[in-house]
């Protein structure tokens, strides 16, 4: 009997941080221009996010050349504290999720016309995917 409830409190356990941890990191699905969609992986966007490290920082309130991107993802663009966003950023009324992530990334540039973001953009989508579900992993994501 002991056994019976240990099992079932052991089951119950690993269903809870399965939900627990579906809610904090949520699949991460973009499309690309034709309509196509990709699912992140966070480890390979791991990877990915190194060229995006010599300018952002994931803990909060910490800023590099670019914002921290901790919490970015549901938050309006150009909000962060303690940054000093470009114009065209705080004007822009983006509100980060998933795809208009994606789109950014893609070009920031051409998304955003007259960001500080010199970078030149993530060209294919399967990286973007990658590196937004990292960045949501590892403290991007509300």
């Amino acid at each position: 009997m002991r056994n019976l409830i240990a099992a079932a409190s052991l089951t119950l356990l690993a269903v809870t941080l399965n939900a627990t941890t579906a809610t904090a990191n949520p699949a991460t699905t973009i499309k690309d221009a034709t309509g196509a969609s990709f699912t992140g992986d966070a480890t390979a966007g791991e990877k990915t996010f190194r060229q995006c490290a010599a300018c952002h920082k994931m803990e909060a309130g910490k800023h590099g050349i670019g914002p921290s991107l901790n919490a970015v993802v549901g938050r309006k663009a150009g909000t962060g504290a303690g940054y000093t966003y470009s114009g065209p950023m705080k004007k822009s009324n983006l509100v980060w999720n998933d795809q208009n992530l994606a789109d950014y990334l893609e070009n920031p540039r051409k998304k955003v016309q007259g960001t500080k973001m010199t970078f030149a953009g993530l060209r294919k989508p399967q990286d973007r995917a990658n590196v937004i579900a990292y960045i949501k992993k590892a403290g991007g994501g509300r």
